[in-house]
């Protein structure tokens, strides 16, 4: 008997077109204010234009995307004025977070994120951005979850999204970059000892440093983001 091939599930396969999309979007191979060209999107996800347009609408969701009469979905670029008030009600929310989950993580929750926070290490010492961004991403949602505030964690997600593309570019400044990786070892240890009120402190520094690098980035760039740019299939 010939083994059948089965079809990915089309709700599988929307999920897997949002995650690559979303990535490409993040690791700055659509760059901001770039037209998505959905023709060419499609072949480099080898996707028909169904679930990409699935995909886009729900990015615009998150705020990655935005829709634009008369010129389809572009990658969402933020004025300086966006990043600083994004910032400052995202620092406000992974203090909270840190505050709470120093109180109420669990043994099992710590170890995780230990485990996590060591293999992100390990991309830093490989210089491996994107293994890093995707790590140091997951460690704030775990330590958002820890916190075990369910309206805390809706509203972190919805802010979070707008800023998943500028968090990752803030650690392209090596100095910048090196000061991250002190400050979650900082955080590690806060955690351990169940330090709330330095959680609290250590994570108001690290977004305000985020800020500070993701500000001077783009009021260093020389030039307006292009109409439209080519993507990479690349991981």
């Amino acid at each position: 008997m010939s083994d059948e091939i089965l079809p990915v599930p089309r709700a599988a396969l929307h999920q897997q077109v949002v995650q690559r999309l979303r990535q490409m979007l993040v690791e700055n191979r659509i760059v901001p204010g770039a037209k998505l060209n959905e023709r060419e999107l499609s072949a480099v996800l080898n996707v028909s234009r169904t679930p990409l347009r699935e995909a886009i609408k729900m990015l615009a969701a998150e705020g990655l995307v935005e829709l634009l009469p008369n010129r389809g979905a572009v990658a969402v670029a933020l004025s300086d004025d966006d990043v600083l008030n994004t910032f400052e009600v995202i620092a406000g929310l992974e203090a909270l977070s840190g505050e709470l989950a120093a109180q109420r993580i669990t043994s099992a929750e710590l170890a995780e994120i230990k485990a996590m926070h060591y293999e992100m290490l390990a991309s830093y010492t490989r210089r491996d951005l994107p293994a890093y961004y995707r790590l140091n991403a997951a460690i704030h949602s775990a330590i958002n979850a820890a916190a075990k505030n369910p309206t805390l964690t809706a509203v972190y997600k919805q802010v979070n999204a707008r800023l998943q593309a500028l968090r990752f570019r803030s650690n392209q400044d090596g100095d910048k970059w090196r000061a991250a990786v002190a400050e979650h070892e900082q955080m590690i240890e806060a955690l351990s000892t169940r330090n709330a009120a330095a959680m609290r402190s250590l994570l108001l520094t690290h977004m305000n440093n985020k800020r500070d690098a993701v500000i001077k980035q783009l009021r260093m760039a020389s030039q307006t983001a292009p109409d439209s740019a080519p993507v990479s299939s690349k991981a």
